[in-house]
């Protein structure tokens, strides 16, 4: 059975493929995101076990890769755990040299959390194997079927942020 989701953008609607139901084909795209989603963080797992890191501190290391220092609070915002839990994370990972606790240079009252040499080199190592293994994933993929699947994953990404968007700000 073949499904395709076409996307008019103007109204971003789903349109049925060989009398489909939008219904069904939501439904059928949310489990093939799901297992895709268990795949990946099984494989992510079984990376990190050659690593001295958690899944929750590779994600949080993750966050100060691509967005710099960051505030306990701002790191517990974008990592969803409370403040508390981030905050012993932040212990572990600065016990282990990956991480340290800077003052803020324009107001010392504000403590932000900097990414080590260490951590930056372990996070390099774990996306570089994870990417691997994505690159075995779709050797056999055509390119543009890998550029189409990356600019739906990307519309897809976008329309979820929106939608989060909405829901808070009510």
């Amino acid at each position: 059975m073949i499904i395709r989701i076409s996307y008019n953008l103007s109204q971003k609607v789903v349109q049925p493929l060989n009398n489909i139901t939008p219904t069904s084909t939501i439904a059928g795209v949310e489990k093939e995101l799901r297992s895709i989603s268990g795949i990946v963080k099984k494989k992510g797992r079984e990376i990190l076990n050659n690593y001295p890191i958690t899944p929750p501190q590779f994600i949080a290391l993750q966050w100060l890769l691509e967005d710099g220092d960051l505030t306990i609070g701002e790191l517990s915002n974008k990592i969803n755990l409370a403040f508390s839990t981030t905050t012993d994370l932040i212990d572990r990972m600065e016990k282990n040299n990956l991480v340290e606790r800077v003052r803020d240079s324009k107001d010392r009252r504000v403590v932000r959390i900097h990414l080590l040499e260490k951590g930056t080199s372990i996070i390099h190592e774990v996306i570089q194997k994870r990417q691997e293994y994505l690159g075995e994933v779709l050797e056999n993929v055509p390119e543009d079927k890998v550029n189409s699947l990356y600019s739906i994953l990307n519309l897809l990404h976008e329309n979820m942020k929106e939608v989060e968007k909405k829901s808070t700000s009510r």
